[in-house]
């Protein structure tokens, strides 16, 4: 069985140091295959928010990948650096930075959905290019065969059963073409509170799967991250949470056969 654990909007800057610390004995006491970052590492994008983060997420001692977040490039305090350099604090998590991850039985592909610019007022929504797209198209297409396959992304591709508006664009077309070539889920962050959304896409079930804060940003849930179980064709979420009440399972059953 493939154990991932899935962890969003860190924020450091406003992190949850008695989270931070949580989560860490988790990954030490349950040794999972491997951490998924859906994007947010940072609060304002800063050198020194990025060199605490890629400290935290390095000390875990397993394989991370770490999506971009809109909190991860200069805001409108910055609009020249978010245009033309917006990357450029990244070094130190360089290396985790929209790395596809395999363990066995499971692939993992990044998609970006953060644009340097975008012609609405809200910079903080998504965005899927298709450049983006393509890429994450071209590593479905390159895994195994039998592999389950989760895309990663900052935002989540349709406001579905969300609370909040999301408004990714293109999210809708994308999720399509995701569907299609094989993904079984699509697990993203950005709106602090976990879910596990079942939605019917090219004729296969495709699931969009949520996760919460370790930020001191919270919403609606207490700070959590999402346990995700994988064997075969069947996996499950679990919303685990830092609080004594039971984790809760968010969803189940066997991932569609490719179409």
């Amino acid at each position: 069985m493939a154990k991932l654990f899935h962890l969003s909007d860190v924020h450091f800057g406003a992190e949850d140091p008695n989270a931070l610390a949580w989560f860490a004995a988790c990954v030490r006491d349950e040794s999972p295959d491997a951490v998924i970052m859906t994007g947010d590492l940072t609060m304002r994008a800063t050198r020194g928010e990025f060199d605490a983060g890629a400290r935290w997420l390095g000390g875990l001692g397993v394989p991370v990948t770490v999506e971009i977040g809109n909190h991860d490039v200069p805001y409108y305090s910055d609009p020249l650096r978010r245009l033309f350099r917006p990357y450029h604090r990244y070094a130190a998590v360089e290396r985790m930075l929209e790395r596809p991850l395999a363990v066995p039985g499971v692939t993992v592909v990044p998609l970006k959905t953060v644009a340097r610019l975008q012609w609405r007022v809200d910079q903080s929504k998504g965005r899927v290019s298709e450049h983006s797209l393509a890429a994450a198209l071209q590593l479905i297409a390159a895994a195994p065969k039998d592999d389950l396959i989760l895309v990663a992304a900052h935002h989540p591709l349709l406001d579905a059963g969300l609370t909040e508006a999301t408004r990714t664009r293109g999210g809708g077309a994308a999720l399509e073409r995701l569907a299609a070539a094989g993904a079984d889920a699509v697990l993203s962050g950005h709106v602090h509170y976990p879910f596990d959304l079942p939605v019917e896409r090219a004729g296969r079930t495709i699931r969009l799967i949520g996760c919460g804060t370790l930020s001191k940003r919270l919403r609606h849930t207490p700070p959590g991250f999402n346990e995700i179980r994988a064997e075969g064709r069947r996996f499950e979420t679990i919303a685990r949470a830092m609080t004594p009440a039971p984790d809760a399972v968010l969803g189940e059953g066997k991932a569609d056969p490719d179409a």
